[in-house]
């Protein structure tokens, strides 16, 4: 393992780090005493994020009667039937 000096890891740490992540760790020494070994991190890769349309394929029709479905039921629930009902008693 390479070891530098703490003036030559100043003047060429992005070089340093880049070679450390690349798979080639190296130590930081001072005054000749190894003070740090630095080597790339083993992170996971980041979750892929799932865009829109991931379901493209699946139920691509929507029925003809989509904006009166359930209609009844709805009125059943909120008593427009009872509503429309005493209105026409008047």
């Amino acid at each position: 393992m390479r070891t530098v000096n703490l003036h030559e890891a100043k003047t060429q740490l992005s070089k340093l780090v880049e070679q450390a992540a690349n798979g080639e760790p190296f130590v930081i020494a001072k005054a000749g005493k190894p003070m740090v070994k630095v080597t790339a991190l083993d992170i996971p890769e980041p979750r892929k994020i799932q865009r829109f349309g991931f379901m493209r394929d699946v139920g691509t029709t929507v029925p003809e009667d989509f904006d009166r479905m359930f209609d009844a039921e709805i009125e059943q629930l909120f008593g427009l039937n009872d509503i429309a009902g005493s209105d026409a008693a008047k």
